[in-house]
């Protein structure tokens, strides 16, 4: 077996990358999937992840959006443990990159979703509150806009 591939890799991972999160994102804001559609999602957004960690050119910040949308995918299929583990993920991401309230609070809005679909009330309001104190440090007015409407969203199960 050949020790290349016989193709560009660090091109292959760019490429495969964005594509796979953009493919899985369009499955996210589908009203209704079916269930190849779910594991879908679910494929493509984990072999983004995974193309994600092989570039070279990664940055925390583009790990920590990866394991937000794993994180958000199991919330969508109703797996809070998986969801809060890639919420967790994408909370220590966020954090060794740096001072970046934005990314911070959408890891934080994770937890919160997870917590959520877990019935945890106490832990998703904790959550909620850390994403809204971030949510105030963001400069871009419309990423400021988008969180709050998205921490708008997160309701537990249930609960209206």
């Amino acid at each position: 077996m050949p020790d290349s591939p016989g193709f560009d890799l660090e091109k292959a991972h760019r490429y495969f990358s964005s594509e796979c999160f953009n493919r899985a994102w369009d499955l996210i804001d589908k009203p209704s999937r079916t269930p190849e559609e779910d594991r879908s999602m679910l494929q493509l957004g984990l072999a983004s992840l995974w193309h994600w960690s092989q570039r070279p050119d990664r940055t925390p910040i583009n790990l920590s959006i990866g394991y937000w949308q794993v994180s958000r995918i199991h919330v969508l299929l109703g797996q809070a443990g998986a969801a809060r583990e890639y919420a967790q993920s994408a909370l220590q991401a966020s954090m060794s990159a740096g001072d970046f309230p934005f990314y911070l609070a959408y890891a934080y809005e994770a937890l919160a979703r997870a917590e959520a679909l877990d019935g945890t009330a106490q832990a998703m309001e904790e959550y909620m509150q850390k994403a809204r104190e971030l949510t105030e440090r963001v400069p871009d007015p419309d990423d400021k806009k988008q969180l709050l409407a998205d921490l708008a969203t997160i309701r537990q199960p249930g609960k209206d």
